[in-house]
C-alpha cells in the first residue's frame, strides 16, 4: 500500500472526506488530515471535536481483501500505531485499554473511530479515523480526569512542549500502520503485533467487568489474543472476549 496525503485547513470531517472520495474510486492509502473539523465523530456517535491547530484529525481510506468478519481488527492495529508513533517521537511510555484507547499517565489522548461500507457480505472499502490531542490545554469537566494530551504530559515531567508536531505524529502513524497493514492482509490476524500490545495492555492482569448482554461478570484480564479477543479468565476459565460484541470496563478508575 502507498500513502497519498491530503491537508485541509478545515473539514467537516476526515472520516466524511474518505467516504466521499471512495466513492468516487480514490486508491487505498489515501490519507486525509486536517487542522479543525466541524463534525467530527467518536465511538458510539459521540462527538470528538477537533479545534483549529490544536489536535490531529487523520483519516485513511483502506481497500482490504480480507474476510468481513476480521475488519475490526485494523482498529487494533492503528492503536499499536498510535502508541508506537507517540513513543518514537516523545520521551512518553503509552498504555492500551483493549481495544483501542491509547493512554498517557493513565489518560485517554487518542481516539479511533473505524467505519465500512460492505454490499453482499463483500468488503467495499474501510474508513479508519485518528484524532489525537496534542496541543489540547483544557477538556470538559467530564473529561478532566480521563484525558490528557501530548502537551500536558510532556510538561508534566519537565520537557520541551515545544517539539511536538501535528504533522510528524501524522506521518508517523500512517508509516507505522502500514508496516503492519502490509502483514495483515497477508495473514488476516494479529500476531504481527500480539507481543508489543501486550506489553502496553494496560487492563492486563487487572480485575475488569465484562458487560455481555447475555450476562455481566467480572474476571482478571490475561491479555489480547491472534484475533483481537480478551482473554479474561473467571471461575478457574478462561472466556474470549469479542470487541464488537461487548464493553469491559476496569473496577477501579479508568481503566
Amino acid at each position: 500500500m502507498e500513502i497519498r496525503r491530503q491537508y485541509f485547513e478545515t473539514i467537516d470531517s476526515t472520516n466524511l472526506e474518505i467516504k466521499r472520495i471512495a466513492a468516487t474510486g480514490a486508491l487505498e492509502g489515501t490519507v486525509i488530515s486536517a487542522g479543525e473539523q466541524t463534525a467530527g465523530r467518536g465511538r458510539s456517535g459521540h462527538q470528538w471535536e477537533t479545534p483549529k491547530d490544536v489536535s490531529l484529525a487523520t483519516s485513511i481510506l483502506l481497500r482490504p481483501t480480507v474476510k468481513i468478519e476480521h475488519v475490526s481488527r485494523l482498529t487494533l492495529i492503528a492503536a499499536m500505531a498510535v502508541a508506537e508513533a507517540v513513543e518514537s517521537l516523545y520521551d512518553l511510555e503509552t498504555e492500551i485499554k483493549w481495544p483501542n484507547d491509547i493512554l498517557v499517565n493513565r489518560k485517554k489522548i487518542c481516539g479511533i473511530l473505524t467505519e465500512m461500507d460492505a454490499r453482499e457480505n463483500q468488503v467495499q472499502y474501510v474508513v479508519v479515523g485518528i484524532g489525537v490531542n496534542v496541543h489540547t490545554r483544557e477538556f470538559p469537566e467530564e473529561l478532566r480526569e480521563k484525558a490528557t494530551s501530548l502537551d500536558l504530559e510532556l510538561e508534566r515531567l519537565g520537557m520541551d512542549r515545544a517539539k511536538t508536531s501535528r504533522r510528524d505524529l501524522d506521518e508517523a502513524i500512517w508509516n507505522h500502520f502500514q508496516k503492519y497493514y502490509d502483514v495483515f492482509q497477508r495473514t488476516e490476524d494479529l500476531q504481527c503485533i500480539l507481543d508489543a500490545y501486550n506489553k502496553r495492555l494496560v487492563n492486563r492482569e487487572r480485575e475488569v467487568r465484562v458487560l455481555d448482554p447475555l450476562g455481566a461478570y467480572t474476571g482478571v484480564a490475561k491479555g489480547m489474543n491472534e484475533r483481537g479477543e480478551l482473554l479474561v479468565e473467571t471461575a478457574g476459565q478462561l472466556r474470549a472476549v469479542d470487541s464488537g460484541e461487548v464493553s469491559v470496563r476496569g473496577i477501579y478508575g479508568y481503566v
